[in-house]
């Protein structure tokens, strides 16, 4: 498995900006020999609050899983965005995941440029972002993973979104009734709808505002499989989810391939 970090220049965020991709081109046969190359399944895999591209890795075994299922998984960094688009000088981070980095990755990497093969995750603010961009961009994400999701930003008084976008508490009403906030967006959602995995332990304070989004999304005739079970808002939770929500997508069957966990002995 090729674990790849690099910077690329965004011309939406007008920064280098890095990014840390798992691409099994490099798998080897029992023989020896590397496997044919394809267009690679891709899961766009966001991270939370305070992290980094280098998370889910350092976190997961997401690396191990996605060799065995021939994926690619992009990881950008989230810089504490929300991954929404707020005012000011090139800080369109919604536009950034949705259009740009898809399109770069694309140009850099076999990827597929199917919709059905591809796919965007996260956890906590990933989990919010995964949300609000797989429904905003629907017509490029076929399947949304939704771990532990901040929800909660838009079940209150508004005051810590507004303070995100650097908006008025005035403002507060239209916030909510745009394509910022993701209910509003599965409440008016027109078009072919992604699957989406849902999943937040009961032992997370965020577990109510997720039974409120299934809800949502239930009343709005999504199919999506929610999983309310037991669980914290830490690693052990998202590993252990991230592996479900694999088995979830609709991924080639698990091929194993020559590496230092997987020698046969003579």
């Amino acid at each position: 498995m090729a674990l790849i970090q690099f910077t690329y220049v965004s011309n939406v965020l007008l920064r280098s900006v890095p990014v840390q991709v798992i691409l099994p081109v490099d798998k080897l046969s029992p023989e020896g020999e590397y496997l044919p190359l394809k267009k690679y399944k891709t899961l766009y895999l966001l991270n939370g609050l305070w992290g980094s591209h280098v998370d889910w890795v350092s976190g997961t075994r997401i690396q191990r899983w996605a060799e065995e299922r021939d994926l690619a998984v992009v990881m950008p960094a989230g810089e504490n965005s929300f991954y929404v688009d707020r005012p000011g000088f090139h800080t369109d981070y919604g536009k950034w995941i949705g259009e740009e980095l898809v399109t770069i990755t694309r140009r850099m990497f076999p990827l597929s440029d199917k919709r059905e093969d591809t796919f965007i995750g996260g956890l906590s603010m990933g989990g919010f972002g995964a949300m609000r961009n797989g429904l905003r961009y629907a017509d490029t994400f076929g399947q949304i993973v939704s771990l532990s999701p901040a929800l909660h930003l838009f079940e209150g008084d508004g005051v810590q979104v507004c303070g995100l976008l650097g908006k008025s508490p005035a403002d507060w009403e239209d916030i909510r009734n745009s394509d910022v906030n993701p209910r509003w967006l599965a409440e008016n959602f027109k078009g072919e709808k992604p699957g989406i995995y849902l999943a937040c332990g009961r032992e997370d304070d965020l577990f109510p505002f997720s039974q409120l989004f299934h809800e949502v999304l239930t009343r709005a005739g999504f199919e999506h499989h929610y999983v309310a079970d037991e669980g914290k808002h830490d690693w052990d939770y998202w590993d252990h989810h991230i592996r479900l929500a694999l088995n979830w997508l609709p991924l080639d069957e698990r091929v194993g391939g020559l590496n230092s966990g997987n020698i046969k002995g003579e």
